[in-house]
C-alpha cells in the first residue's frame, strides 16, 4: 500500500536511547502522592561511566496547572538499562475528564577521561500519571475509581478521505466522538498511528490498542494469516513498546473476531500472546 504515515530519519551517537526504549509507569497512588518509575534502555553501550538524568514536568501546553519538576539520576547497568523511582506530590492525574500530561525527559551523559560529562543523547516524550486495574470485584477502575467504558471501534482510515494519516481530520473525528459521549476507542485492526495516540492522550480518550484480526486461520484472501507465524511476536512487541508511554492506553488486544478462539489450538496461541504482552 505504500507509506501513509509520517516517516522520520533519526541520527544519534553510537550510544543512545534505543527506539521505544523509554518506559514510565505509575506504581501507586496514596495520600496525595504518586510513586512513578521511569527507565531507559540504551543501545550501543559497551561499558564506561554513563549516567542518565531523568526529569518529569507538567506539559506546558496541555496541563492547566503548573507543578514542580521532579528529577533523579541513575547509573547504567551492564545491560545498558537505567531506572529511577520518583515521588510526585499532588499529581495531576490523567483521565478523560482531565487529560493532564507530563513531559518525561531522559538525558544520557558519558564521563570523559578529563572527568567532564558530555551529553550523548536526549529524548522527551509526553506521558501521564494514572493507575488502571481490572478485577472481578470492582470491574474496571481508573485512578481507583470504578467506571463504565463508553467506547466505539475506530478503524485507522478516515472514511472517504482515505488511508493517509491527516492530523486535522483525526482530531475532528475524535472531537465528534467526545461530543456524542464517547470516552474510549478500540483501534482496529492495525498498529495505531502515533498522531492518533497523541490526540487520544491530549483530548482524553481511553484506548484499547489492537494488534490483528487474523491468526493462522484465513478469513480472506491475502490476509495476515500468511505472515502470522513469522511476525506475530515482533508485531506484538512493537505494538506495546511504541505505545506504552501513552496514558490513554488502558488495555491491549491480541485479536478481533478470531476463528480459532473456540479451539484448543487457539487457547494455546492466546496464552502465548498474552504472556508476551505481559512481559
Amino acid at each position: 500500500a505504500g507509506l501513509y504515515r509520517p516517516v522520520t530519519l533519526v541520527e544519534t551517537a553510537a550510544v543512545a536511547i534505543a527506539e521505544w526504549g523509554m518506559n514510565f509507569t505509575t506504581e501507586r497512588l496514596a495520600d496525595g502522592v504518586a510513586t512513578v518509575r521511569a527507565s531507559v534502555q540504551l543501545r550501543g553501550y559497551e561499558g564506561g561511566d554513563v549516567q542518565v538524568h531523568f526529569s518529569l514536568s507538567p506539559h506546558p501546553q496541555l496541563s492547566r496547572a503548573l507543578g514542580a519538576v521532579m528529577q533523579a539520576e541513575s547509573s547504567v547497568d551492564a545491560s545498558g538499562r537505567a531506572a529511577v523511582e520518583m515521588k510526585v506530590p499532588q499529581p495531576m492525574l490523567w483521565a478523560p475528564e482531565t487529560p493532564y500530561l507530563y513531559d518525561l525527559t531522559a538525558r544520557v551523559y558519558k564521563r570523559t577521561d578529563k572527568g567532564r560529562y558530555v551529553l550523548l543523547d536526549e529524548v522527551t516524550q509526553a506521558t501521564g500519571i494514572r493507575t488502571v486495574d481490572f478485577t472481578a470485584e470492582h470491574g474496571f477502575r481508573l485512578n481507583g475509581q470504578r467506571r463504565k467504558i463508553k467506547g466505539v471501534c475506530l478503524h485507522h482510515d478516515l472514511g472517504m478521505i482515505g488511508t493517509a494519516v491527516n492530523r486535522a481530520a483525526l482530531k475532528r473525528q475524535l472531537l465528534l466522538l467526545k461530543a456524542m459521549g464517547c470516552d474510549a476507542i478500540r483501534t482496529a485492526h492495525n498498529m495505531p498511528s502515533q498522531w492518533q495516540m497523541q490526540l487520544c492522550d491530549s483530548l482524553g480518550l481511553m484506548v484499547m490498542a489492537e494488534s490483528f484480526d487474523m491468526w493462522r486461520y484465513p478469513k480472506c484472501r491475502n490476509g495476515y494469516n500468511r505472515f502470522y507465524d513469522d511476525w506475530w511476536q515482533r508485531d506484538l512487541i512493537h505494538l506495546v513498546l511504541s505505545n506504552r508511554l501513552h496514558p490513554s492506553v488502558i488495555m491491549w488486544s491480541v485479536g478481533n473476531e478470531i476463528p480459532e478462539q473456540g479451539s484448543r489450538e487457539g487457547t494455546r496461541m492466546l496464552i502465548a500472546m498474552q504472556d508476551l504482552v505481559h512481559l
